[in-house]
């Protein structure tokens, strides 16, 4: 979610950085800074905390002189939100600046490493560890674009960053790490821009490079040079990004909802940052207006959604009760007040809805207020109604999903309930800084693990299409936690295909739809090695011996159950909350992958609508 912003050229950098910051606002931060070099070989930062006007203010009539320079908007991560936390980050010597996007996971392990050898920190964050690392490989001799990537080459974690020396003030070094925030390069006249947004380039220029996983690139005011992280020279020619604004919207991806899938390393990241602190541990969430006492004295949890957000809310159960251990129910907002729901002030009302404007949902946190109950909305909207309605708010800043059928949404309120789970957990004082610490870092870990399998899991789901896409029918079993994955899967194959399936959990098979099994009917069944493998197994195993396909999801490694089903999705592993943010990717590639096989509308499937308005 930070904002960042690189530009060399002929022109003074300020204005350009600052503009470009203001094109980045929609993305969210605490704080903001520049950095500006001249070719006298001076560096003027210039920091503050809150919003970007705070920063312009702090700078009005006295812009730092130059024509190379970064800009940073930032979500706080490591350590709270505040001047010397903000970015540029800068070296013992003050002469490495940069700015960064994403979350260095063993950045305690180098941290240590370069306070043994000497090096000064002065903020809380991850992000100074890259400014030492850089000094360590300048004072060896290397030139500024080898220290980038024996820097990055040392980095756990999807990052980007961006590099300047005040001794070289015409040259920015940058790399991309992982598929969970994005770096454009941008190729104007006698100038070069870098970006983790296409907004901040656009006034400058239409001729964009995209960089992938493990690219490096040196910008000067000339041109751009290219290579991967071993420092292999890279041929990348510039495109001309479309002048056709839905076009260019879709990113070169085929619909909107393959976009959105794999924008979900971004969305979860963005729903996180600014609201968990990793060093030192703690849980931000500013817009829950509720003392501790009142979180103490809550009895119960009602959690209530429609569609995907409902399976949302069956994970978000499992997340609160085994995190904050307080009882949990689940109900379907449109049923909600069609009965007397037992609800009063010491039940914690949460509504989840993507838009905010859904008239089940808007109903029902209507009549848990007026019973007295507060209510906190999770939704990716500003402004909606169910902002004004709510007690709280918790937005997942995912950005526009512009496909009907939900995507990286659903990953953001998974994320969202996390959190919340952990917030309520950690106001009744049921878990340690330690236990903290690692259920964030667990957190933390997903956005690098969900892109590190996109790739190679649509691949597979593609071919799987081919040889499953006549069937007409589909059943999805799993258990415990992964259950509602199994719910979400067989949603979205309904709503993208219009193949009838169903979600059950796997225990429930023999009570009914075990009937439905035979050579016609496939199986996707999710079997992580977690506490409910066995009983999966033996799923498996039954409705195997009535010759149906088995598509088994299962963790990465698993090959004894390879050769026990027809087809093997793996994921790796976090934690079993947060292992559903894995297994929801295959189920939503499939689906898709089948869909767009028979020629359906994958972004506007029949019937639908993305804002559900009437009951």
């Amino acid at each position: 979610m930070c904002g960042i912003i690189g530009y060399t050229g002929e022109r003074e950098a300020a204005p350009i950085l600052i503009d470009g910051l203001q094109r980045l606002e929609y993305r969210g931060y605490d704080s903001a800074g520049i950095a500006v070099a001249t070719e006298e070989g001076t560096l003027s930062l210039r920091k503050a905390a809150g919003k970007l006007q705070a920063l312009i203010t702090q700078m009005e009539g006295s812009l730092p002189f130059g024509n190379a320079g970064l800009g940073h908007t930032r979500w706080a991560t490591h350590g709270l939100p505040s001047e010397v936390n903000a970015h540029p980050h800068v070296d013992c010597h003050g002469d490495v600046v940069v700015i960064h996007n994403g979350i260095v996971e063993n950045y305690a392990d180098l941290k240590k490493t370069l306070v043994d050898q000497g090096h000064h920190f002065v903020s809380q964050t991850d992000t100074e560890v890259l400014c030492h690392l850089i000094e360590e490989r300048l004072d060896d001799g290397e030139s500024l674009t080898a220290a980038l990537r024996a820097t990055a080459s040392r980095l756990r974690g999807s990052n980007v960053f961006l590099a300047l020396h005040r001794q070289q003030p015409g040259t920015i070094v940058g790399v991309r790490l992982g598929n969970a925030g994005g770096l454009l390069i941008g190729y104007g006249r006698g100038e070069m821009l870098a970006a983790s947004d296409l907004p901040a380039l656009l006034p400058y220029t239409k001729d964009v490079v995209f960089l992938s996983d493990r690219e490096v690139v040196t910008l000067t005011p000339s041109g751009a040079a290219y290579t991967d992280l071993d420092g292999r020279p890279l041929d990348k020619r510039p495109i001309v990004v479309s002048t056709d604004p839905v076009a260019a919207a879709k990113g070169g991806y085929k619909h909107f909802l393959l976009k959105e899938i794999f924008e979900q390393p971004q969305a979860i990241m963005d729903t996180f940052r600014g609201r968990a602190l990793l060093d030192p541990p703690e849980i931000l969430l500013d817009d829950l207006p509720f003392s501790q006492g009142q979180i103490a004295a809550l009895e119960r949890v009602v959690v209530m959604g429609m569609g995907s957000a409902l399976h949302s809310c069956l994970v978000g159960k499992f997340m609160i009760e085994e995190l904050a251990g307080i009882p949990t129910e689940v109900d379907n907002a449109s049923e909600f007040r069609y009965r007397n729901p037992l609800v009063g002030p010491r039940t914690l009302v949460i509504a989840v809805t993507q838009s905010g404007e859904t008239a089940d949902s808007l109903a029902a946190m209507d009549e848990a207020r007026q019973k007295g109950a507060p209510v906190v909305v999770i939704t990716n909207t500003v402004g909606s109604q169910a902002t004004r309605l709510a007690d709280g708010v918790f937005l997942t800043h995912c950005g526009i999903e512009i496909c009907v059928a939900a995507s990286k949404t659903l990953a953001g309120q998974l994320t969202a309930l996390y959190l919340l789970a952990t917030y309520l957990a950690r106001q009744r004082r049921a878990l340690s800084d330690n236990r903290l610490q690692g259920l964030l870092e667990d957190l933390a870990r997903v956005p690098n693990l969900v892109a590190s399998v996109l790739p190679g899991l649509d691949a597979q789901c593609e071919a799987l299409a081919r040889r499953y896409f006549r069937y007409r029918d589909f059943l999805y079993l799993a258990r415990g936690v992964q259950y509602p994955m199994a719910l979400e899967g067989a949603l979205k194959l309904k709503e993208l295909s219009y193949i009838h399936a169903e979600g059950y959990p796997a225990g429930e098979m023999k009570h009914g739809p075990i009937a439905l099994v035979d050579e016609n009917l496939p199986v996707l069944a999710i079997a992580l090695r977690d506490r409910t493998y066995e009983k999966m197994l033996s799923n498996i195993e039954q409705v195997k011996a009535r010759l149906a396909k088995v598509v088994a999801v299962t963790d990465l490694g698993n090959d004894a159950l390879a050769e026990e089903v027809d087809e093997v999705l793996q994921v790796p592993m976090v934690s079993d909350l947060l292992n559903p943010l894995l297994t929801l990717i295959p189920m939503q590639l499939l689906a898709y992958h089948i869909a767009e096989r028979l020629g359906c509308d994958v972004d506007q499937p029949r019937n639908l609508a993305k804002t559900v308005t009437v009951e």
